[in-house]
């Protein structure tokens, strides 16, 4: 399988050459020889040994594009009633905006780097726990950008259309990949992790310049630098979407089992986040003006 960009979906697990699903499929095999070897154990009503067939366990159900659509839509469905839940009470109390930004934000970054790091991405109570925790910090964070108390011109339409694209710049790239007009090449791989590495660290780089120069390097003051980073942060976002879709595609083919589908959602909601922000920031650039 070819690696992503997408830190979720490189800790999932790979397809062996020894046969089988992560060696799922050798496991049933061993068993039936243990059924072989002791099945001769059993005796009939006159004591002498008869051979029992051995009822083979069934093998873990393979993963599906259904599962996937599935596991995705809930995941996306926790985040959007948490957003709403967040940008309601940020709206009644301008105070808890920062809260859930900072709060949010954070564990949900520790909830991608313990299912990425402690290979817990198919665990359906973290990935619904980081939705919630991502839902907090959008709902504040989109009232922060449009807020009139935080400086934005106020109107929830941007919002809207902040959704609107993400959504939109998702589906295009489904398309491309489907297509096959886009091919998800090792070369193509490198190309979008270098600059994902790239664009994190400018991002590091401009928030350490902050503390010290206002407005940093200028990559998040609005000003025409700032415009073209964002375009770039939303090109490199939607490109990512390919070794996102090729990487769950992989794993389909190899069979995964299908609770691997939840670190499918994981992984593509983690990208859609990204977007989202992204573009929202963006939009908000334009209205300030």
């Amino acid at each position: 399988m070819r690696s992503t960009s997408n830190p979720i979906f490189k800790n999932l697990p790979k397809q062996e050459q020894t046969g089988g699903y992560a060696n799922f499929g050798s496991g049933v095999a061993g068993a039936g020889q243990f059924g072989q070897q002791f099945g001769n154990q059993y005796t009939d009503q006159y004591g002498r040994p008869v051979q029992q067939p051995y009822q083979q366990v069934p093998a873990t159900r393979s993963m599906t594009i259904d599962d996937v659509v599935t596991k995705t839509g809930i995941t996306l469905g926790v985040l959007a009633l948490s957003a709403i839940l967040s940008f309601a009470l940020s709206s009644a109390n301008s105070g808890l905006a920062p809260l859930f930004v900072i709060g949010g934000g954070l564990v949900g970054l520790v909830l991608v780097l313990v299912a990425s790091f402690g290979n817990k991405m198919d665990n359906p109570a973290i990935v619904l726990s980081y939705a919630v925790a991502e839902g907090l910090f959008l709902g504040a964070l989109s009232l922060m950008f449009t807020g009139v108390e935080f400086g934005g011109a106020g109107g929830s339409a941007l919002i809207g259309q902040a959704v609107l694209g993400t959504f939109g710049v998702f589906a295009g790239m489904l398309v491309v990949y489907k297509t096959g007009a886009i091919r998800v090449t090792p070369r193509f791989t490198r190309m979008i992790v270098g600059a994902m590495i790239g664009v994190v660290v400018l991002m590091l780089g401009n928030l350490v310049a902050s503390f010290f120069t206002d407005g940093g390097f200028g990559l998040r003051d609005g000003g025409t630098l700032a415009i073209v980073f964002s375009l770039v942060c939303i090109a490199i976002a939607a490109f990512s979407f390919l070794l996102d879709f090729d990487a769950a595609d992989q794993l389909i083919r190899a069979g995964a089992p299908s609770k691997a589908a939840w670190g499918v959602a994981l992984g593509l909601t983690v990208t859609l986040v990204w977007l989202y922000v992204e573009i929202l920031r963006l939009l908000s650039y334009f209205q300030n003006d």
